[in-house]
């Protein structure tokens, strides 16, 4: 049954349980968040406390990126085949524990053990967590309004994170390591009584081993190649044979999927052009970020004297601007659809950067930082919520979990990349050599450059997305059974969201329904 295009879309009462499962996943990417945040500001503390030399130290952030950004796509499946709800709870106590042991370890090898199973179990409960969220709401305005105010989650944690751990830090880095813990207990708490039990994905015919091996020795190698890039040298023998290994892994891995009847991966999701859309988009946007927040931080707190506090607070608004609009970025959702807010998002980011890139060594906080945290606040209420719908949308229940882990791991990977090709940039330019002040700033105009060049790239990527969907028109492909041709739905109207305020009849967001099988 079709409502009438013009139809007003009701929004559906949220009963007390489905609002606390919503908060139980939103605490725990909220956790994600902070933790990665909160370290940074530390890690000064941390190194005198416990006598860490430089390269020791990046380990205790490049050790939760290895986790990370290595197991999420075995993280991601794990959730399909062993039950969203279990792996998400058993993850996030594994999350609880390795916090308080990173409070209390009085070593560095130990400090970047805890970190490293941090990561890890983080791998296991964010594509978890988001596809609960996919497979408790329904597509359409009420998961929408459910992923806008979960990714509104992780920005309020981090921006939060940059304040406390200035804070914390001044009393004892402990305790930034180990403010998590009763979050997540207090979560997990919460977590056994209100997420519902979810069904498993029969795997009677066997689980992808060779894949989840190959799968994650790749994407552990490759991660651990870039973060050791900049210390060892990108063209030294050590690299450049790392990377061609992590290459010749993911060539096997693609051959195992291939072949495998039950992948860990399923590659036939990629001939969907809004799943490839939305991985790149989600790489692109968070990974000039966090290069622009890197060299943002060492201009404020190297150059213009700031203490770490100071420097958070100048952060903020971004984060503020994020969280404020949680509850309306879903229904902007609705109404104009995510290749445009994608779009909008990515203009608002390169214009931000692009305003950066003439700052000078006694800026007015309101008039030459300011406009530029605020374009790329913007952004990302725009773009993040956007790209995580239009990569869910169109994807089976049972293949919510993968195409979750999928996601994370373009943000977490394209984070990791990124930012190394940013720091390459700078010292390319002599950013590590010293000098006077003007010529260290000189130093970061090249990353910055280079910052506003992968918005730019992201923006490109968005616009396709605008091409392909006036080319398509709006059609959308049902998701087939195995051996079943999807069947063309034309009618605007069944699709979820298409409803008041829109000046096209056209989908709100950029659906492709993703068969079975190959």
């Amino acid at each position: 049954m079709t409502s009438p295009p013009n139809a007003p879309v009701a929004r559906e009462h949220w009963s007390p349980r489905l609002w606390g499962t919503l908060l139980v996943l939103c605490a725990a990417m909220f956790l994600d968040a902070l933790d990665v945040s909160m370290v940074g500001v530390a890690l000064p503390s941390i190194a005198t406390d416990l006598d860490l030399s430089t390269s020791t130290l990046q380990w205790i952030v490049s050790g939760y990126i290895l986790g990370y950004g290595g197991l999420l796509l075995l993280g991601g499946r794990a959730a399909d085949l062993l039950g969203r709800r279990r792996v998400f709870l058993i993850a996030l106590a594994v999350f609880a524990v390795a916090s308080l042991l990173g409070g209390l370890v009085d070593s560095g090898p130990l400090l970047i053990a805890s970190r490293f199973i941090k990561g890890l179990s983080a791998a296991f409960t964010a594509p978890a967590g988001l596809s609960i969220i996919t497979t408790t709401f329904k597509e359409g305005p009420q998961r929408n309004r459910a992923l806008s105010i979960y990714t509104a989650c992780a920005a309020t944690g981090f921006s939060m994170g940059l304040v406390l751990s200035g804070l914390l830090t001044e009393v004892s880095w402990r305790l930034t390591m180990l403010l998590p813990a009763p979050i997540a207990v207090l979560a997990l708490i919460a977590g056994i009584k209100m997420i519902p039990r979810s069904a498993r994905e029969d795997a009677g015919k066997g689980y992808d081993l060779p894949g989840a091996v190959t799968g994650t020795a790749s994407m552990l190698l490759l991660v651990f190649t870039v973060v050791q890039a900049e210390q060892v040298g990108w063209a030294s023998a050590r690299t450049l044979l790392s990377f061609l290994a992590a290459a010749v892994l993911l060539t096997v891995f693609v051959t195992v999927e291939l072949r495998s009847p039950h992948p860990l991966i399923r590659l036939g999701i990629l001939r969907s052009g809004s799943q490839v859309r939305a991985n790149l988009g989600a790489a692109m946007l968070f990974g000039s970020y966090i290069g622009f927040q890197f060299l943002v931080t060492q201009y404020m707190q190297s150059l213009l004297g700031w203490s770490a506090l100071t420097t958070a607070l100048a952060f903020l608004p971004a984060g503020a601007l994020v969280a404020l609009s949680s509850t309306r970025i879903g229904s902007v959702v609705d109404r104009f659809g995510t290749p445009r807010l994608i779009a909008i998002g990515f203009a608002l980011q390169v214009a931000g950067y692009a305003l950066f890139l003439g700052i000078d060594l006694s800026p007015t906080y309101a008039v030459a930082i300011l406009p530029s945290m605020v374009l790329v606040g913007g952004a990302f209420a725009l773009a993040f919520p956007s790209l995580n719908i239009q990569a869910t949308n169109g994807v089976d229940d049972h293949e919510q979990g993968m195409v979750s882990g999928l996601l994370n791991t373009s943000v977490q990977v394209g984070g990791a990349v990124f930012l190394a090709i940013v720091t390459a940039v700078v010292a390319a330019g002599g950013g590590h050599g010293g000098g006077t002040p003007q010529e260290v700033l000189d130093s970061y105009r090249p990353g910055l450059v280079a910052v506003t060049v992968i918005g730019a790239a992201g923006l490109l990527v968005a616009l396709t997305g605008l091409r392909t969907r006036r080319d398509r028109g709006s059609v959308v492909v049902a998701a087939a059974l195995p051996g079943v041709a999807p069947t063309p739905t034309p009618t605007p109207s069944t699709v979820p969201g298409s409803g008041p305020g829109s000046d096209t009849a056209e989908p709100a967001t950029e659906v492709e329904r993703i068969p079975v099988r190959d």
